[in-house]
C-alpha cells in the first residue's frame, strides 16, 4: 500500500470553512467514487495555517496513476476544479510507504 498526502495552502481571504463547504458540496462525492480510499481529511490549527491536508490509500503506484487519470477525465471533476482553484494558493503532494508496524497498512 502507498498513501498519498496532498496539501493545499489556501489563498487569503479564504479559510478552511470556505474550502470545505465547496468540497463537500461538489468535490467529495466525485473523489470518493473514483479514488476510493479516503484515509483522512484535515485542516491545520497550529503551524502553517490555512492548509488543507488529505490522505488517500492505494494498493500501489499503478492503481494511483489509473485512478488519478480517471478523476482528471471526469467532467464533474473538471467543473469542480474550475470553482475550487481560485481558493488555492499552492499545492503539494507526497507518496508515503507505511512502515511494517504502521496501523495504516
Amino acid at each position: 500500500m502507498i498513501v498519498e498526502e496532498r496539501c493545499y495552502v489556501l489563498r487569503m481571504p479564504y479559510g478552511p470553512q470556505d474550502y470545505l463547504a465547496l468540497y463537500e458540496a461538489e468535490g467529495l462525492a466525485v473523489q470518493r467514487a473514483i479514488l476510493g480510499r479516503l484515509l483522512g481529511y484535515f485542516h491545520t490549527e497550529v503551524g502553517g495555517l490555512n492548509t488543507m491536508v488529505h490522505l488517500w490509500g492505494y494498493d500501489g503506484l499503478d492503481e494511483r496513476m489509473k485512478r488519478r487519470a480517471e478523476l482528471a477525465a471526469d467532467p464533474a471533476w473538471q467543473v469542480y476544479l474550475a470553482r475550487i482553484r481560485p481558493l488555492i494558493e499552492s499545492m503539494s503532494n507526497r507518496l508515503l510507504v507505511p512502515a511494517p508496524f504502521s496501523p495504516i497498512r
